[in-house]
């Protein structure tokens, strides 16, 4: 059994740029999230995480970008899964 510990979200901020569709290109956040357990256990956590950033004025899609990986308790992924977002080539960011 996983410990309390291990299925506690890990929240990675990046804040790598993605290309706007707009004419002009701008800068979008973009925010890692890595978790130890499943989508169903930990989604009242991710949802309550998504839901301060929207009162912050974020727009999911627009302002910013949420990307999942989940390691389904299985803790030998979870190396893997936080290198696959670091693949983003993640730099320090400033939140308004």
């Amino acid at each position: 059994m996983v410990t309390r510990l291990a299925t506690a979200v890990a929240f990675l901020l990046l804040a790598a740029p993605l290309a706007a569709e707009a004419q002009e290109t701008r800068k979008i956040p973009r925010i890692g999230i890595v978790a130890a357990s499943s989508p169903a256990t930990a989604r009242h956590q991710v949802d309550a995480f998504r839901g301060g950033l929207r009162e912050l004025g974020y727009i999911e899609g627009q302002s910013i970008v949420i990307e999942e990986r989940w390691a389904e308790g299985k803790l030998e992924r979870f190396g893997d899964l936080v290198a696959g977002l670091l693949r983003w080539k993640p730099r320090p960011g400033h939140w308004g």
